[in-house]
């Protein structure tokens, strides 16, 4: 996986987790959830940069 990538995921992962603080802070289910959702989008990129990393050794 590129350092690039990492570096998006992280900070896509790190967005997420502020919109469900946030969506928690402030009794918004719907932005709590939209935080959850981009953490999982995050997740499933980092997992497939992984796969990919596995085949490419």
């Amino acid at each position: 996986m590129s350092a690039i990538d990492k570096a998006k995921n992280k900070l896509e992962d790190a967005a997420g987790q502020a919109k469900e603080k946030l969506g928690a802070a402030t009794g918004d289910p719907d932005k709590k959830n939209e935080g959850k959702a981009d953490q999982t989008k995050s997740n499933l990129k980092d997992a497939g940069e992984k796969v990919k990393d596995a085949f490419d050794h």
